[in-house]
């Protein structure tokens, strides 16, 4: 199968709120019943597109793929609750899985799971909760994290919100500007020659000047990503334990939030598990090596989905 055997078709679901969650479906042409659907949910601060060779790698194989942009991120709705906790993820995320199921379900298993970063830690947080929906069936079928573990690296968190919240206030004044600050955060990743991707996670506002694609209130809000952080690592810990499906942690050798022994940790509790580095790779894992990353992913759901 190729791109040209795939329909690309931009969707909204419903999330828990009743907020609008924007996404992208890449669906085979021919027939694919039986095959289980693929949900991508991208890291804080990113969007749907850095999915999107993945999710296209995806729907070549004959799976359908829906990349999803988070509450608050790209073009799905931001929340006048102000509502950003990885309770408020987490719940977007059962609602996006019965929703997926409705569509795309077998009737058998629920979606697989590729969940980068916010992505997975959401992931994480939602598959304890089993069958919530009485399919008689887990939530998800397959689980993928990509280079994040209940324990993080704290310095490696505050690296990345602080990256984040740098210019979320007063924006860039042009995209090749927002390109630059990328480059010096990420030294080791080659500057794009095109700056049509970067241009989908910036919107431009009426005074001209170009912003991130996502509400600063996710970093700043009265119930924004780090709240209730000091938790968050025993609270993942038991969720993961409870881990009953097929699973893959993917790592990026060069990782600054992920190290080796958080990952050691993780296996410790999956034992079951999967794991892979993929060398030359940071935290975004995707971004720096797409087609390895895609590689081992996919492979992954076939080996335990059925290709």
């Amino acid at each position: 199968m190729n791109a040209s055997l795939i329909n690309e078709t931009d969707m909204n679901f419903v999330g828990a709120e009743g907020n609008r969650l924007a996404a992208t479906a890449y669906v085979p042409k021919e027939n694919n019943i039986g095959q289980t659907p693929v949900l991508l949910m991208h890291g804080g601060g990113q969007t749907r597109y850095s999915w999107a060779a993945t999710a296209k790698q995806i729907a070549e194989r004959g799976r359908v793929a829906v990349a999803v942009d988070a509450r608050g991120h790209g073009e799905s709705e931001w929340m006048e609750s102000g509502n950003y906790s990885f309770e408020h993820y987490r719940a977007d995320l059962v609602h996006l899985c019965d929703q997926t199921v409705e569509l795309w379900g077998n009737g058998k298993q629920g979606p697989a799971l590729i969940g980068a970063s916010m992505g997975g830690i959401s992931g994480m947080l939602a598959q304890e909760q089993g069958d919530v929906y009485g399919w008689g069936f887990p939530l998800f079928s397959a689980l993928v994290f990509v280079d994040i573990t209940p324990r993080m690296t704290s310095s490696g968190v505050d690296k990345i919100l602080g990256f984040m919240a740098a210019n979320m206030r007063d924006g860039f004044e042009s995209v090749e500007a927002a390109a630059d600050v990328i480059a010096m955060y990420l030294p080791n990743r080659s500057r794009p020659k095109s700056l049509n991707g970067l241009s989908k996670n910036l919107r431009q506002r009426e005074d001209g000047r170009w912003y991130w694609h996502w509400d600063p209130r996710f970093i700043d809000g009265e119930n924004n990503i780090s709240s209730g952080r000091k938790d968050r690592v025993e609270e993942l810990m038991d969720a993961v334990r409870k881990i009953n499906v097929p699973t893959l942690l993917v790592r990026g050798a060069k990782s600054e939030l992920v190290s080796k022994e958080a990952v050691d940790e993780f296996l410790e509790m999956v034992p079951h598990a999967k794991f892979q580095d993929i060398n030359e790779a940071g935290h975004m894992v995707a971004g720096d090596k797409n087609d390895v990353f895609a590689q081992a992913a996919i492979s992954f759901l076939d080996d335990v989905l059925g290709g």
